[in-house]
């Protein structure tokens, strides 16, 4: 008889996995996140069957714990533009917060590894705050995934440089912003 499952096991190996991701790629072999986790290689088969859904569900976890920070403070009602910087600027401070993690959840953006449902999944999960950038006129016709990317590519750029001039983590914000707003922007 197996032993039973833990939510704290199941979290170490999902950060364990990013973390591992984060630093060496999607490539990166299980026995390496298992030991990150200190647990044995098999004990995070039992909690994730395959590696495909072990990255699926960090891809989750991420999003979620990066939602959980955007919405905290979420302006709901407020205008577009506003509901957008609100957005930005959540999600950088966030990442500089969680650079591995931000790493991770990029990486994963941009695989084949991620199931049309696990991106369907999160893609419901921030429906609520704005309209996706893939609505945006200068994605009309693109994959949504492209959009997203281009969004996470920008903050990771923005993260990149804020995190070099830490005084200046304000003034890159605010240029990552003009720049993800232009995008929204029929002009």
């Amino acid at each position: 008889m197996s032993r039973p499952r833990s939510e704290e096991k199941r979290l170490a190996l999902l950060n364990a996995a990013a973390e591992t991701v984060a630093a060496h790629g999607l490539g990166a072999p299980t026995a390496l996140m298992a030991k990150k986790a200190e647990v044995a290689e098999g004990t995070l088969f039992r909690y994730f069957p395959t590696k495909d859904e072990l990255l699926n569900e960090v891809y989750r976890h991420l999003n979620g714990c990066a939602y959980e920070a955007i919405s905290k403070d979420f302006p709901a009602g407020a205008p577009l533009e506003i509901r957008v910087r609100s957005v930005w600027n959540s999600y950088i401070d966030w990442g500089l917060a969680n650079r591995a993690a931000n790493e991770a959840m990029t990486q994963l953006a941009a695989s084949s590894v991620l199931t049309s449902s696990t991106r369907a999944e999160v893609e419901a999960m921030f429906a609520g705050l704005v309209p996706g950038l893939s609505e945006a006129d200068l994605f009309k016709g693109q994959s949504p995934y492209f959009a997203d990317a281009v969004f996470m590519a920008l903050a990771k750029i923005t993260m990149d440089f804020a995190s070099c001039e830490r005084d200046r983590v304000e003034a890159y914000k605010a240029s990552g912003f003009a720049m993800i707003w232009r995008l929204y922007s029929k002009d």
